[in-house]
């Protein structure tokens, strides 16, 4: 590492001005992402503000028909709520199968959102529950969000302060994961809210996005066998040493099947 400021403000006004007094500041959440950055010296930011000591950045609440969990809300604190647990069962399982229990325990869904990991598995329940992303500015809807690899809608400065997820009437969330980070290869959200169906991936693309032909086949169908005959295009998708674009594209159709038979 290098030399920089450490900052650990107490409340989300104190972290905000010392952002805007630093030259090249960066807020730092559970630093899942940001501490092995910097160690290989891909970011060297002057100041790190850390966000750990802001009490109203964590906790979740559920309330009419919502959902709210505090950006700073550790990744086991959802897995573990029973409030989550009874209100939107697939969010809690979700955040129950991300990476190890040191990462579930530092890592935090603002974190997550905010730093757009093409493998991460908060954007798919983000975008498939239609999730709110509150900021100390705004609030951006799910489909406004996640932009392209690391990069979201946040402007420099923009912090979040808590996602607003609305209850669904039944939701799954499959995915097939690296063994050894548990990052996702492929990882489908499949939400049922009346007549309206989303289909959230991650892992395949750039970022998260929607299935957009399967939700309206789904919509008209919501069976498993409503998406036969539907396959995602792989041009744009990743490619690595772990799997090919092809390859992602033929889970994505897997993991949907599997989803929607778990919701039905």
């Amino acid at each position: 590492m290098y030399d920089f400021n450490y900052h650990k403000p107490a409340s989300l006004d104190a972290a905000l001005e010392t952002f805007e007094g630093s030259d090249d500041g960066q807020f730092m959440a559970g630093g899942q992402t940001m501490i092995p950055v910097m160690k290989q010296r891909l970011a060297m930011p002057s100041d790190v503000i850390d966000l750990g000591a802001i009490e109203t950045l964590n906790g979740i609440c559920v309330d009419s028909g919502v959902v709210s969990v505090g950006a700073m809300t550790p990744h086991a604190a959802v897995a573990a709520s029973d409030a989550v647990r009874g209100a939107i069962p697939a969010l809690a399982e979700l955040a129950g199968r991300i990476g190890d229990p040191h990462v579930r325990n530092r890592g935090t869904i603002g974190g997550s959102i905010a730093n757009s990991d093409p493998a991460a598995d908060y954007p798919a329940a983000v975008l498939g529950l239609n999730a709110t992303v509150r900021t100390n500015r705004r609030e951006i809807i799910a489909d406004d969000f996640f932009i392209n690899l690391f990069e979201t809608a946040l402007d420099e400065g923009e912090l979040i302060t808590a996602v607003d997820f609305p209850v669904a009437d039944a939701a799954a969330y499959e995915k097939f994961e690296n063994p050894a980070s548990r990052f996702a290869l492929a990882g489908v959200m499949v939400c049922r809210t009346g007549a309206t169906v989303r289909v959230a991936v991650t892992g395949a693309g750039p970022c998260a996005f929607r299935a957009t032909e399967m939700e309206h086949a789904l919509a008209a169908d919501f069976r498993p066998g409503a998406l036969e005959g539907i396959s995602i295009d792989p041009d744009g998708l990743n490619t690595d040493i772990h799997a090919s674009a092809e390859y992602r594209a033929h889970l994505v159709g897997v993991l949907a099947g599997r989803a929607v038979k778990r919701v039905a």
